[in-house]
This record gives structure tokens, C-alpha cells and sequence, in this order.
């Protein structure tokens, strides 16, 4: 399998460490391994042309899998967490398996479209529909590794049909689905059929994205993702990240947390990472950005993932009186070392985590060893659902489209670059093309998607500086430091 090359910022760290996992399993994968999803076409309804729910077919293995295997992204938590920690709220608020009741306004109203003067049909558009794709790993060595994106996707289309009923001039949303199986020349055979296929590409995500990178900038396909992970799609002209970062660029936000919040521990920092691909590069320049920030490293140790002895390397956070530790990595690793400080009596003042470990995968597997853990997100927790309308029409319409599927953290991105196509598609009227579409998104900044999100430098791909913080007790997410974003800007690592 391609190793990463650069990665954007600590917002992908999740993709890196499930990347990392995957890095020895081989992506030359066996056609018949591949679940059948490429060139599904979704309908209005949110149903396949042969009228069965997209998804389904892999749903047996990965509906399952993804909530379980693959939550690192996040992409369980409901499942697992609001499924049965945190039932109540997110059941209740949204409806659980019985779909809930949507929020908010529609994704357009009147005051946001453009005429409809000199509209013209053009590749993936005829007078009825607008076609639009997604290219999501779905099959591979981690069966439904972003599946939630693909039906987040499909969740938004069903809403916008559903609430938008004359649509885009007159046009209803149709997406057709590619899988890009954990492979970059998956990637790259679905964005060239997308070319020929599709007005835009919209909600994608792939772990080795750089494949088809050229590709969509090649004949000028909009590619409005969930986030892009490599240098080569963030180079790409024509392809943006819902979630927005730039390589190298940290948000200030989480250090100041931890000077704010610990400020008797913040010379006393050690940062653990896994020695393979992007992860090294992108942990070293975080612990490069917050040092410069404040804080002080005593420890920088990257972690072969052949090694699976995290006794030394605990000892050493012991020796050396390290209070707050930083990780880069899988849950699954992540799980693995706390399990080797409770083993070995050792608990940091702080243990702070990407949304990497916002699973239930992480709470049901390690137990007691990762309770206190802290994690810094950039979207409304699933459990704060009832708060934000956005979130509430995400979970209510994924259910609709496949019935107890779990939300996730890239789902959420996607869901959001769904909103933004729409949004600037309508707004563009009779002008829509996708040279003028992609025009349009280069002048988004500050996208929340409603609130859905903090602000994402999607045009200008500047990486987001607002953060928020969870904490696991008792099994539990809850807030730490109230709900509001922090935002205090960017340094270089």
C-alpha cells in the first residue's frame, strides 16, 4: 500500500492513524473483495435505482464494522456511544431508529437563489436532475472505513429533495456513489469516471486521496470533500475540504488549553506518536507549533507500529515526570498505551486526543484504562444534538437513508460540503458551471454549515483555529470548559 506523504494538519490525525493501520495490509485488493457501490445512483428518495437503501449490501459487514473497527474517525459514536451512554439524548432528540424530527430551516430558501436565466445543461446535468458523485473508501483492509461520508452524502441529498422540491432550477439532486477502496488508484479510476459522469464531486473521503487529485484538476471537476489528507489534493486546484486545513499550519487552541487548564503541567509535556509516514511528520510539527506556543517537551518519541511493547516508553514518561501527554495514532494504539500506564501505575495529569478516540470502539475496549481522557473536536458532540438544529437534520436523514447507521466525524464534514454545493450552486443560478462553482467556493471562508461545525477556511484551505473539549467520565462524554469554541489563531510548525 502508498505510503502517506504529507499530511494536512492535527484535524486529519484520525485518517493518518487508521492510514498507519493499514499501511501493511496490501491495497492491490481482489476485485471480488470490493463491495459492489461503484456507479450507484442515488434517488430522490434516497434509495438506489433497484429500489434497495445504498449501503446495504456492505451494510451486514460494515454497518457493524464501521461503528466498531473503523470508529477511530469517529464513526461510531452514536452507534456505540449515543446508541447506548448516550441513548437518551441522541435517541431522543433525533429520533433514533425512528428517524427523529428534522430542524432548522431548508437548505435554501427564496432570498438565496439566482435566476435561473440562461441555465445550461452540461456533463451530469439534464433538465430534471443534477447528478453529483462521491468517492469514498467503503471496501478495503478496514471494511466501511468512511462509509459515513457516503451516507451522509446520500442523507443530504434526501433532505434537499425533501425540502427543496423545485430544486436547483428545476432540477433535483441525484448522487452516484464510487467506492475508492483504501487505494489511491481507486481513488484516481473513480474521480476519472466522476469526470465523465458526475457536475461535481461532493462529501468525498479517502484515506490516500493524492490519487485522484490530478485528475479532478485535470478536467476541472468541483471536488467539495469531506477533508483532503495528502499534499497533492490540497495542491489540487479544483478540490477543497469541508473540514479545511493547510500542511504545516497548528491551531493555538490546544495548547492554550493546556496552559489555561494546567498550567503547573505545561513544562512537563511529552508527545508519543506512531514513527510511520505522516503521523511522524505531522506530530513533530505540532510538537514544534505548541512548543513555540508554551510549552515545554521533555519527551518526543515515535512508536514503530510493529512495536507492541508500550511498557518502555510509559517507563520513560514516568522517569522523566511528564504530566500531560500527547498522542498520534489509532485508538486502537491509543487504547494500547493507556492500558499500559493503568498496567504500570502511571496517569498523566492530561491525556489529549484528536477525535481520533471519539468511538465507542475506545470506551468499550479499554475500559477503565481511558477514563479522564480529554479530546478537542471541532463539531456539536452527537451527544449535544438537541442544541444545534444542523446535527439534528444529519442524524434524522441519515437514518432515513439506512436505518440505524452511525454518524460520524467525517460524515459530518460531508453532510457540510453537501450544504455548501447547494448553497453556492442555487446562489449561482443560470451561472453554474464548474468553472463558476469552483469560482465560488475559492470565496468561502468562515463556513459553519448552520452552526453544524466551527468556522473552516474551505476557499483559502486555512486550517480551522477554533476548538472545543470532551472528556471521558464515567463512561461518558460531557464538555470540558463549557460548549463555546476557543479560537486564538495559528503557528507554523
Amino acid at each position: 500500500m502508498p505510503a502517506f506523504r504529507r499530511s494536512s494538519t492535527a484535524l486529519v490525525s484520525g485518517v493518518l492513524g487508521l492510514s498507519l493501520l493499514l499501511a501493511g495490509c496490501g491495497s492491490n485488493l481482489d476485485p471480488n473483495e470490493v463491495a459492489g457501490v461503484n456507479g450507484q445512483v442515488v434517488a430522490a428518495d434516497g434509495t438506489l435505482v433497484d429500489g434497495t437503501v445504498p449501503g446495504t449490501t456492505p451494510g451486514g459487514t460494515t454497518g457493524g464494522t464501521a461503528g466498531g473497527t473503523t470508529g477511530g474517525t469517529t464513526g461510531g459514536t452514536t452507534g456505540g456511544t449515543a446508541g447506548g451512554t448516550t441513548g437518551g439524548t441522541t435517541g431522543g432528540t433525533t429520533g433514533g431508529t425512528t428517524g427523529g424530527e428534522p430542524g432548522g430551516e431548508p437548505p435554501v430558501t427564496a432570498s438565496d437563489k439566482g435566476t435561473c436565466d440562461g441555465f445550461k445543461n452540461t456533463t451530469g446535468i439534464t433538465d430534471d436532475t443534477i447528478t453529483i458523485g462521491n468517492a469514498s473508501d467503503i471496501s478495503g483492509p478496514v471494511p466501511g472505513l468512511f462509509e459515513s461520508s457516503a451516507e451522509a452524502t446520500q442523507a443530504f441529498v434526501s433532505f434537499f429533495n425533501a425540502t427543496v422540491p423545485d430544486g436547483i432550477c428545476g432540477r433535483s439532486l441525484v448522487l452516484k456513489t464510487y467506492d475508492s477502496r483504501t487505494d489511491a488508484s481507486a481513488d484516481q479510476q473513480a474521480y476519472t469516471a466522476a469526470c465523465d459522469e458526475v457536475f461535481a464531486m461532493i462529501g468525498s473521503m479517502s484515506a490516500f486521496d493524492s490519487g485522484g487529485a490530478s485528475t479532478a484538476q485535470s478536467c476541472g471537476l468541483p471536488d467539495i470533500r469531506s477533508a483532503a489528507v495528502t499534499s497533492e489534493r490540497n495542491d489540487c486546484s479544483t478540490c477543497f475540504g469541508a473540514q479545511s486545513t493547510r500542511t504545516g499550519l497548528v491551531q493555538n487552541s490546544v495548547a492554550d488549553f493546556v496552559l489555561k487548564n494546567y498550567p503547573d503541567s505545561a513544562d512537563n509535556a511529552g508527545f508519543l506518536y506512531i514513527n510511520a509516514g505522516a503521523a511522524a511528520q505531522n506530530a513533530v510539527k505540532q510538537a514544534s507549533a505548541w512548543g513555540k506556543r508554551g510549552l515545554q517537551f521533555d519527551y518526543i518519541q515515535g512508536i514503530d507500529i510493529s512495536e507492541f511493547n508500550y511498557a518502555p516508553f510509559v517507563q520513560q514518561l514516568k522517569d522523566k515526570g511528564i504530566e500531560v501527554v500527547f498522542w498520534t495514532g489509532a485508538y486502537q494504539q491509543s487504547v494500547r498505551l493507556r492500558q499500559a500506564m493503568e498496567q504500570q501505575g502511571y496517569e498523566p495529569k492530561l491525556y489529549l486526543r484528536d477525535p481520533t478516540d471519539y468511538t465507542p470502539d475506545y470506551v468499550s475496549s479499554g475500559g477503565d484504562a481511558v477514563e479522564g481522557t480529554v479530546i478537542f473536536t471541532n463539531f456539536v458532540p452527537f451527544e449535544e444534538a438537541s442544541s444545534s438544529p444542523e446535527m439534528t437534520n444529519y442524524l434524522s436523514y441519515l437514518n432515513q437513508v439506512k436505518p440505524g447507521a452511525d454518524p460520524g466525524f467525517f460524515g459530518v464534514f460531508s453532510w457540510s460540503a453537501a450544504r455548501l454545493f447547494v448553497e453556492l450552486a442555487t446562489k449561482l443560478g443560470g451561472k453554474l458551471s464548474r468553472e463558476s462553482l469552483v469560482a465560488e467556493v475559492k470565496k468561502t471562508t468562515d463556513w459553519t454549515s448552520e452552526g453544524l461545525h466551527s468556522p473552516q477556511g474551505v476557499g483559502p484551505k486555512q486550517t480551522g483555529e477554533c476548538w472545543r473539549y470532551i472528556q471521558l467520565r464515567d463512561g461518558k462524554w460531557v464538555p470540558v470548559g463549557g460548549t463555546k469554541y476557543s479560537c486564538s489563531g495559528l503557528t507554523e510548525g
